[in-house]
């Protein structure tokens, strides 16, 4: 049925049809911040770059991607991985600069030596000004080995050209060659971490014991910080990592400082794991943390 077509109900200017989708039309501006996540496909959607894009949209921020590797995976077992290209991964990257502006970087899981050369190259090259979360993932939470030592040592490199690392403690005993026992460990194998040229170093606490789960900031743009809540008892672990380093590239693209970025993506993580958020999807592993919490209809508000 044809609609008259009365001044109110005109097409847009460059309209065929008056639904505004063919040809150009006066642009409505609503400005986002953006950023973009270099990792790996998940296809439990837990981690990586499901993980990653879901956080971004959670905390107000476009995101943009860039799949380095894909892997078979579910809650509980990671049965393929498969690099995509260095020439692939590369395309993806300049698809995204040459067309948009990206606030911040978040790094995951490259995969491969070539890969992570090629991000290193781009970061220093392309998007010398945004600030880089590398997230150095070495073991899933299922317990797949992701990283050989050639891989490690291209992660040296790429750790050189970040903004924040954002180690767990095996990963962090693995870069600094510190056995950390607490805290103040802890910032021993930060300093450490920071010899291989990152600005700030976060060595996440999850998985140490005790009743607190406490993270230790160390760098250039905060100093020494602790951030500590409560340990949740949760079997919804699976993509923790990945969110909080997503969630303070996210709040870094906003505009906040270090330390509240740092210190809202942990609350924000915490609040994501509570298990009478956390979605539960009949795996036979620890579940995801619920990113989009905050728009089910829980009591607190984003």
């Amino acid at each position: 049925m044809s609609v008259p077509r009365t001044p109110e109900t005109r097409p847009p200017e460059g309209s065929r049809d008056g639904t505004g989708c063919a040809g150009p039309s006066p642009r409505r501006n609503y400005p986002l911040k953006t950023a973009m996540t270099c990792a790996t496909s998940d296809s439990g959607g837990g981690a990586g770059i499901q993980a990653d894009l879901k956080t971004f949209a959670a905390l107000g921020v476009y995101g943009f991607c860039a799949v380095s590797a894909v892997t078979a995976q579910n809650s509980h077992e990671v049965t393929a991985v498969e690099c995509l290209s260095p020439k692939c991964f590369r395309a993806q990257l300049e698809a995204v600069r040459s067309d948009f502006k990206v606030d911040a970087v978040k790094v995951g899981l490259l995969g491969s030596p070539a890969n992570t050369s090629e991000l290193c190259d781009f970061l220093e090259k392309s998007l010398p000004g945004a600030p880089a979360v590398v997230d150095p993932v070495m073991v899933s939470a299922a317990g797949h080995v992701f990283l050989d030592d050639g891989t490690l040592a291209a992660l040296n490199g790429l750790l050189a050209r970040a903004f924040l690392a954002t180690p767990n403690v095996p990963e962090a005993e693995r870069l600094s060659g510190t056995e950390i026992r607490g805290p103040g460990d802890a910032v021993k194998a930060a300093e450490r971490i920071l010899e291989l040229g990152p600005r700030n170093v976060l060595v996440k606490g999850g998985h140490s014991a005790g009743e607190l789960s406490e993270d230790v900031l160390v760098g250039r743009d905060a100093g020494t910080l602790r951030f500590g809540l409560p340990r949740k008892i949760t079997d919804n672990t699976h993509g923790t990592g990945c969110t909080l380093s997503s969630a303070i590239a996210a709040y870094l693209a906003r505009g906040l400082p270090l330390a509240d970025a740092v210190g809202k993506a942990k609350t924000y993580v915490w609040e994501a794991m509570d298990r009478d958020r956390a979605p539960d999807l009949g795996g036979k592993g620890p579940g995801p943390v619920h990113h989009l919490y905050r728009y089910y209809g829980f009591d607190r508000k984003p």
